[in-house]
């Protein structure tokens, strides 16, 4: 097994013209200046449909190839950052899918969160910790969450916008970052390979 951390960046939302792709940027950038190298696991690209597999997750016999090809790719991570936007008080349902349809390749991970949104994405993070849980992923303390009022520039409601963080912002996503790589180390031992 490598010694350097893989991280996964989860973007969570699937909608045209959404702002996590910028998000997921910024965060890309964060976790490249602390050495490592992220991987993107972007749900608009991965075009999972709604869980179809015969099996509950938790016995791994996954029967479609799309379900396989989402498990060797959150298998190979060691931990995630999940850029999460707050949808009606929680978070999008396409992230709640992709994560049931897999668990073993979840189990004794760490994860960062990053939050958007006109409240800043707290509701949507505070509602995906319990489902992470269930998982086994180990989610740190330490949360980014960007408001659309001030850490963002906009030229109107569907406008995706260009992030310009305040610098607590920064300081904010490098511990997280750091949080999730020293604990992403500590919980590699536990793992039972896929």
């Amino acid at each position: 097994m490598s010694s350097e951390i893989r991280i996964g960046i989860v973007v969570g939302s699937t909608r045209p013209n959404r702002r996590g792709g910028v998000v997921a940027d910024w965060v890309r950038r964060g976790i490249e200046s602390r050495g490592l190298v992220p991987e993107l696991l972007d749900l608009a690209e991965w075009a999972l449909p709604m869980l179809d597999e015969p099996d509950p997750a938790i016995h791994g016999a996954y029967a479609n190839p799309h379900t396989r090809a989402w498990a060797a790719a959150v298998d190979r991570c060691d931990a995630f950052v999940f850029v999460v936007p707050e949808y009606n008080h929680s978070f999008p349902a396409a992230l709640k899918n992709a994560i049931d349809y897999l668990f073993a390749e979840w189990n004794d991970k760490a994860a960062g969160l990053v939050g958007y949104g006109v409240q800043a994405g707290v509701r949507g993070i505070e509602a995906l910790r319990p489902v992470l849980s269930e998982v086994k992923i180990a989610h740190v303390r330490t949360q980014v969450c960007l408001t659309l009022m001030t850490d963002f520039a906009l030229s109107g409601p569907t406008d995706v916008g260009t992030l310009h963080p305040a610098p607590y912002q920064e300081e904010t996503l490098g511990r997280m970052v750091d949080e999730v790589v020293a604990w992403a180390g500590a919980l590699r031992g536990l793992r039972v390979p896929t």
